[in-house]
C-alpha cells in the first residue's frame, strides 16, 4: 500500500517543518512549499491526498489556492485543511475547506486530523 501524500503550503519555514514531521509520523509522504505561486505550479502537476494550507501566503493567497483546488476536477478527492491565525478568514472559508485549524496547531492534533481525512 502506498503512503498517503500531504502537500504542506506554509510560508513559515519552522511551522512547515513541524507539520512535515507530524505528518511523516502519521505515515504520510510529505512535501513543503513556502509560497502561493509555487503551490499553484505544483498543484498543476500532482494530486495530493491532503493539503495543509496556510491562508496568508506570499504570491497567491491560500483562499485562491483553495478555490483552485475546488474548481479542478482531478483534485476533487483532495482534502484541504486550512491553517490560520486569522479566525475571521478561517470562518469565511470553513464551507469550502474540509477542516479549519486555528494556529497554534499542536503536531498531535494535526497528525490525528490529517490521518482521519486521508482514510
Amino acid at each position: 500500500m502506498t503512503k498517503p501524500f500531504a502537500l504542506i503550503v506554509e510560508d513559515d519555514r519552522d511551522i512547515a517543518e513541524i507539520f512535515n514531521l507530524a505528518l511523516e509520523g502519521a505515515g504520510f509522504e510529505t512535501e513543503s512549499i513556502l509560497d502561493g505561486e509555487a503551490a499553484m505550479e505544483r498543484l498543476a502537476e500532482i494530486v495530493p491526498d491532503v493539503v495543509v494550507l496556510d491562508v496568508h501566503l506570499p504570491g497567491v493567497s491560500g483562499k485562491e489556492i483553495l478555490r483552485f483546488i475546488r474548481a479542478t476536477e482531478r483534485l476533487a478527492e483532495t482534502r484541504v485543511m486550512l491553517v490560520t491565525a486569522d479566525s475571521a478568514r478561517g470562518e469565511e472559508l470553513r464551507g469550502e475547506s474540509d477542516l479549519v485549524l486555528l494556529k497554534p496547531v499542536s503536531p498531535l492534533q494535526l497528525r490525528t486530523l490529517a490521518s482521519r481525512l486521508a482514510s
